[in-house]
């Protein structure tokens, strides 16, 4: 198979991914001779139906791909489970869009007919993300693929919402959750955004209903006073003690309201003295809970005024009512003052309204309560979440996520699982005109139950959702087909997998993903879901921001594969743009950042690059430049392959077929130092890779491969391998042609799980004649293992001394400034017999006309001497000394004004003191540097004279 001349990863990419599907390459392993502990699963975090493929999925898709392609080569049962949610808030907005935009409402449909749509809606874009996917290179089981609303999963969802119902753990209550006002749901914490916006504090006079005083409160939201149920002071604060228990006036109302105390009062903000309004504030519910307060609400469900406020507010938008109470409070002069503020606003993340606390009744998950039953084991499903984590049943990679993850459910709060939507999974609940609550798996039972519960009357089914976070709690054992008969009745994929190996995501979602399906798993299966989880940054941009469309920031992954121009990349970014002058600012900045638009890098780069950048932390900066850093790479691990299978291919390789180690009886194989050394460093590289992927270093793993790849492989070996091949000695050259083919062949293996499509290509050049049995697909080859026994120190400190020399007489032509044309002989004084072994690869790499030895370095000689060792070296050239004497002067001169200039910044106590750690550290290293030059180029001018 002959390699193009250069590498063009869209034709590679467009060949290779369907050969893999087709033949069924990514399917799961399901071979149950295979011990436990080769079993090797992994969860894809299920991304929206209808959604796109963004920065953050191409990141933890690249790593999760790479974890699955690397198991597979070794060799185990690998399933990498895909599949998709159904995104309830997300995908009812976009389809009800659609119909406003024809002048419909989804109640003008109802909700059979608004369903069919969203369907219809599903069909249409469901598969965008997932062919996305396929452009990143990723090798799930796509015929195992799943949905959150698919029959299997839908059956699932019921059938423990029915089980935790009866054991008690799921109730129905009224209870303050976040509301969106335009949507009419409530919403996840996730769903919330928390902005930082320009405000106002009121202070307001409430006086005491005794008239003796008046206690100032302060408050961003003073449209919500009218719901206060009390005003509170801290317990130890001397001010106030003797108010507490007394009454005031709450003004604007005819109510009066107590005067309790709490901890939660900071007496060092403002006046000390904090208005309660459990209704409407969660901090103040918590407090109206301790202190058994009333629960006023005072918003209707579309957040205007309703009828628990004095009638001249009724009916009011939430903000026309803020005015008219300022103002009113400003009439009867207890606006004590109002104080610009800044404060933290929550909007709905996909209306960008503001979120109100609105106290409705919804479905819950108990997370703290103990199930009933007979199979209760006394721990509440966070107890024991918290549990596997401390035993080490389930371990968190880095470890610092932990503190995070026990902090969240030490202090969680009932799980809010309703949803006021149309699309989702119906609550499996039915009512009685009563109020009776009936639920049931369906109609039919729910009838059974009321009649066995005496109830004849009519039955109606809740019309609310189950929050999508509750059926991707269920993800892990959901997708394995699980059934209630479990583990009694079970599948092959569900004994294998799970729990699954490892769960790969985002910091950001450890609280609403991670710690509920390690409670709904091990509640239900009573197995943990995963036995670890490998928690990653967030991909930013270059500058660390969040990218967002607002900020014209955001990078598109197929766009970095495919490349796009300037006026394509400015359109995408500004579509959808309300504000023009935004829009302006955004196509400003774009064709600054990127005036020929974005190159193409191909996926391989992407990947690369994705790898390289996942270090532990929270925020990862994604750097354009090192796309094309690593797409440099690419083209250096091409050109590398071409130029080895162009000097070996129709060559004796001492390699017979299937594998045979044996010469093949064509000639002797003499191995040098040099093969020694290469194969020597790869046995040491396939060790430490397998410690970054058993620690999930991907960033460690891409650094370790593109050192040994472009530097010691390419930069070093190839270049001896040509000297020898070059050779008199038809044993040396067989055998470096030999180490050639297999170095390289297992260099592809190891880097396939990164950078899947390049080494796919190039192996199936090389396998053939590295002798290594035939395989359909390097991914199917098994991946390369670490033999102890081919590590020789001895080669590789002997390589050493060899890159030494080199190094120096590298060195010596560039402070010569040398043509590369130019072919001068080396003079060496010391170490005669190595310099004589290593001559044939000095005088290639160094570029030399030969190699002489004398007992001193000439008295009489002007050019540099460099020194190994105790060996010393000259290139024999002859200087021009006025020449040299002025090139030498002029580059001092500019290595001292160096040296002063970086001086005057350390010895600036004020720069050293405010400059960024790096910014000074570089400043040293500036330093260190130019003064090492002047201790070299002064000698040397001085011998000059």
């Amino acid at each position: 198979m002959e390699l193009a001349k250069s590498f063009e990863p869209a034709d590679i990419e467009r060949r290779w991914y369907p050969e893999w599907e087709s033949r069924n390459y990514f399917a799961a392993g399901l071979d149950t001779t295979k011990p436990a502990d080769q079993s090797f699963c992994i969860l894809l975090p299920p991304p929206n139906v209808t959604g796109t493929l963004h920065m953050g999925h191409g990141f933890n898709q690249t790593l999760m791909d790479a974890l699955t392609r690397y198991h597979r080569m070794r060799g185990f049962n690998t399933l990498w489970q895909p599949g998709t949610d159904h995104a309830g808030i997300a995908t009812q907005i976009v389809v009800e869009r659609q119909l406003e935009a024809q002048g419909i409402s989804r109640h003008d449909l109802g909700r059979e007919k608004f369903l069919e749509k969203v369907w219809e809606w599903k069909e249409y874009s469901g598969g965008t993300i997932t062919r996305q996917m396929r452009r990143l290179g990723t090798s799930p089981d796509w015929k195992r693929e799943r949905f959150t609303m698919d029959a299997g999963l839908s059956k699932t969802v019921t059938e423990t919402f029915v089980r935790l119902y009866k054991e008690g753990l799921i109730y129905r209550g009224k209870r303050l959750v976040n509301w969106d006002p335009e949507l009419h749901t409530a919403v996840s914490d996730l769903e919330v955004v928390q902005e930082e916006e320009d405000g106002f504090m009121w202070h307001i006079r409430y006086p005491l209903a005794d008239g003796s005083a008046t206690l100032t409160v302060a408050t961003t939201r003073p449209e919500t006073m009218l719901g206060d149920t009390a005003v509170m002071v801290h317990p130890d604060d001397g001010r106030y003690q003797h108010l507490i228990g007394k009454r005031v006036k709450l003004p604007l109302t005819d109510r009066e309201i107590p005067v309790i105390a709490d901890a939660y009062v900071d007496m060092a903000f403002g006046t000390g003295v904090v208005k309660v309004t459990p209704a409407h504030d969660f901090n103040d519910y918590a407090v109206g809970q301790r202190h058994k307060l009333p629960l006023l609400g005072i918003l209707t469900l579309d957040a205007k005024i309703n009828e628990h406020a004095p009638e001249k507010y009724r009916g009011l938008d939430r903000f026309e009512a803020r005015k008219a109470v300022v103002a009113d409070l400003e009439a009867l002069g207890i606006l004590e003052k109002v104080e610009k503020h800044r404060l933290k606003v929550p909007r709905g993340d996909r209306t960008g309204v503001i979120i109100e606390p609105m106290l409705t009744d919804q479905w819950f998950v108990a997370m703290t309560k103990p199930a009933q039953g007979p199979n209760s084991d006394g721990k509440s499903i966070t107890a024991k979440a918290l549990e596997v984590v401390r035993s080490g049943e389930i371990r968190f990679y880095p470890e610092n996520w932990v503190n995070t993850y026990n902090q969240w459910l030490n202090n969680i709060q009932d799980w809010c699982i309703s949803r006021q939507l149309w699309w989702g999974h119906q609550i499996p609940a039915w009512y009685g005109i009563n109020g009776e609550i009936f639920v049931a798996h369906d109609a039919e039972e729910a009838r059974a139950l009321a009649d066995a519960a005496g109830y004849a009357g009519p039955l109606s089914r809740d019309e609310d959702v189950l929050d999508t976070w509750y059926s991707s709690a269920l993800w892990p054992f959901s997708t394995l087909d699980w059934t209630p008969e479990y583990p009694a009745k079970s599948n092959p994929a569900l004994d294998l997998y799970l729990p699954s190996s490892v769960l790969v995501t985002g910091f950001d979602i450890i609280f609403f993903w991670v710690a509920r399906m390690v409670m709904m798993t091990q509640h239900i299966t009573g197995k943990i879901p995963f036995k670890h989880v490998y928690v990653h940054g967030l991909i930013r941009d270059g500058e660390g921001q969040k990218m967002s469309k607002s900020k014209g920031n955001v990078l598109d992954p197929i766009d970095l594969i495919d490349g796009i121009d300037i006026e394509a990349l400015v359109k995408k970014r500004t579509t959808g743009l309300m504000n023009p002058k935004q829009a302006a600012q955004i196509e400003k900045k774009t064709r600054k950042e990127f005036p020929q638009g974005i190159p193409a890098f191909g996926t391989d780069a992407l990947r690369f690059t994705f790898a390289s950048l996942a270090s532990p932390g929270r925020d990862i900066k994604f750097d354009l430049a090192r796309c094309e850093g690593y797409r440099n790479f690419c083209n250096k691990l091409w050109n590398a392959t071409r130029f080895v299978l162009m000097n070996v291919e129709g060559q004796d390789l001492g390699i017979q077929p299937e594998g045979s180690m044996a010469c093949g009886g064509k000639g002797p194989l003499a191995f040098s130092f040099a093969d020694r050394w290469i194969v020597s460093r790869l046995q040491k590289l396939e060790a430490e890779l397998a410690q970054h992927f058993a620690e999930y270093r991907f960033d460690l793993l891409a650094q370790a491969l593109y050192h040994f790849i472009w530097d010691e492989f390419c930069d070093w070996y190839l270049e001896i391998a040509k000297a020898e091949m070059a050779g008199p000695d038809e044993g040396a050259a067989r055998g470096a042609r030999r180490t050639l083919v297999r170095t390289l062949e297992a260099l592809l293996r190891l880097a396939h799980p990164l950078i899947p499509f390049i080494t796919e290509e190039l192996w199936q050049s090389v396998a053939p004649l590295a002798g290594r049995k035939t395989h359909d697909s390097i991914m199917l080859a098994p991946y390369p293992v670490a033999d102890p026994k081919k590590v020789d120190e001895a080669a590789e400190a002997k390589m050493e001394r060899l890159k030494a020399y080199v190094s120096a007489c590298r060195n010596l032509r560039g402070e010569m400034n040398i043509s590369p044309s130019l072919r001068p002989p080396l003079i060496v004084v010391g170490d005669e017999g190595e310099v004589k072994e290593f001559a044939p690869i000095l005088e290639t790499l160094v570029k030399l006309s030969g190699i002489s030895f004398a007992a001193e370095i000439p008295a009489d000689a002007l050019a540099p001497v460099a020194v190994v060792g105790a060996t010393r070296l000259m290139l024999v050239v002859e200087v021009d000394r006025a020449a040299e004497q002025e090139r030498l002067a002029k580059e001092i001169e500019k290595l001292e004004k160096q040296v002063a200039q970086a001086k005057g910044k350390l010895d600036n106590e004020s720069f050293v003191a405010r400059a960024p750690a790096a910014v000074v550290a570089q400043e040293k290293e500036r330093l260190e540097a130019a003064l090492a030059a002047l201790d070299k180029l002064k000698p040397q001018l001085a011998k000059l004279g």
